[in-house]
């Protein structure tokens, strides 16, 4: 937020995310809920419910578009971790969403400028050489959404990995214990 210089940040849950397994997510109202929760804590973030209110899959290009729609006023940014980056091609309409706002890529571990070439993405030479430079570095955390929920299921802590209103969020409603 500060590197890029962003007066806000819109938390999103997913209804149905299309390259992901739906079955390892939490009910969608648990998701806004912990959001809502995040977002408490900082005037800076913000959380909309737009793609739960949708129907199909949720795809990026349509989120982006509609947030448009909502906020005119507003550039829009989307904001992705590099991890992420390899299977962007394969995106719904991924051209129209790199032709429409800037993809802001947030390094992830192993995924940084130096272990990712432009061949790697898949994607036409300008789009790609874009993204790589549009990659900064934030406090590198080794974490990852799979690694909580195997350690809640594991019965393992979760302290210091997720913001203290999550950890209680998610051990009030007993979420990812089996």
């Amino acid at each position: 937020m500060e590197h890029f210089e962003l007066d806000e940040v819109v938390l999103v849950p997913c209804r149905n995310p299309p390259h992901k397994p739906f079955n390892l997510l939490a009910p969608a109202a648990h998701r806004l809920a912990m959001l809502e929760a995040v977002a408490e804590e900082d005037p800076r973030f913000s959380v909309s419910d737009l793609e739960l209110l949708r129907n199909g899959p949720s795809y990026t290009i349509d989120t982006v578009e509609q947030l448009m729609l909502f906020r005119p006023l507003d550039d829009i940014h989307f904001i992705i971790g590099s991890d992420s980056l390899t299977e962007l091609a394969s995106w719904h309409r991924v051209g129209d969403l790199l032709d429409l706002c800037p993809l802001l890529v947030v390094v992830r571990p192993g995924f940084g400028a130096q272990a990712l070439s432009r061949r790697d993405l898949g994607l036409p030479e300008a789009w790609a050489g874009r993204l790589i430079e549009n990659m900064v570095e934030g406090h590198m955390v080794q974490i990852s959404a799979s690694d909580i929920r195997m350690r809640i299921a594991e019965g393992m802590s979760i302290r210091y990995l997720v913001p203290p209103p999550v950890e209680m969020y998610i051990a009030e409603h007993g979420l990812y214990t089996a």
